[in-house]
């Protein structure tokens, strides 16, 4: 059940970085500057902060990175939350790397501000790195195996100390509902 939870997660990772990371990599490419003045610096030098557009794109990124992030760290996530938008990542940049067109092509949305900023991404190799970080879980054994069920003592007696034996642990707890429950 981890691993199908794991499929709709990635899922959700891959649009969230599609509409979310390509909108505010974009607008953060693409700062506007005050009175159309030309500027190597963006604001014309001028602090970012003020800018809605840019707070909006940054918040947009960090979502996306926090979400990202979470899905490699967290243990009990599946691996194929993070590992299969990670793949599909690295497979688009090796096309693009290859074929520059046949990449392109591949993006949806082409003629949208989503479309343009996911091929900004995919241009300026950051899915390749995102793509990378997000494939380390995939080669963590334990991420691919539940957690553990919850065990009893093993057979501990009145005194708290273990024998070991099961016999031991069915006579002192006839019914299992009278068994203490895992803390979690």
């Amino acid at each position: 059940m981890r691993h199908v939870l794991g499929l709709v997660l990635a899922v959700v990772m891959a649009v969230a970085a599609f509409f979310g990371a390509s909108w505010g990599y974009l607008r953060l490419l693409r700062i506007p500057v005050p009175n159309g003045a030309v500027s190597t610096l963006p604001a014309a030098g001028g602090s970012l902060l003020h800018d809605k557009t840019v707070l909006l794109a940054f918040a947009a990124l960090a979502g996306v990175a926090l979400l990202a992030g979470l899905l490699v760290a967290v243990p009990r996530v599946s691996p194929l939350a993070a590992g299969l938008p990670g793949l599909l990542f690295i497979a688009l940049t090796v096309v693009y790397g290859v074929r520059v067109h046949e990449a392109v092509r591949y993006i949806p949305l082409r003629q949208d501000v989503f479309g343009d900023g996911f091929e900004a991404l995919l241009m300026n190799g950051l899915l390749a790195v995102a793509g990378i970080v997000m494939i380390i879980p995939l080669f963590v054994p334990s991420r691919w195996r539940g957690r553990p069920a919850y065990y009893d003592d093993g057979g501990a007696d009145a005194t708290g100390t273990s024998t070991g034996l099961l016999s031991d642990w069915s006579e002192t707890a006839p019914y299992p509902e009278t068994r203490s429950q895992p803390p979690f």
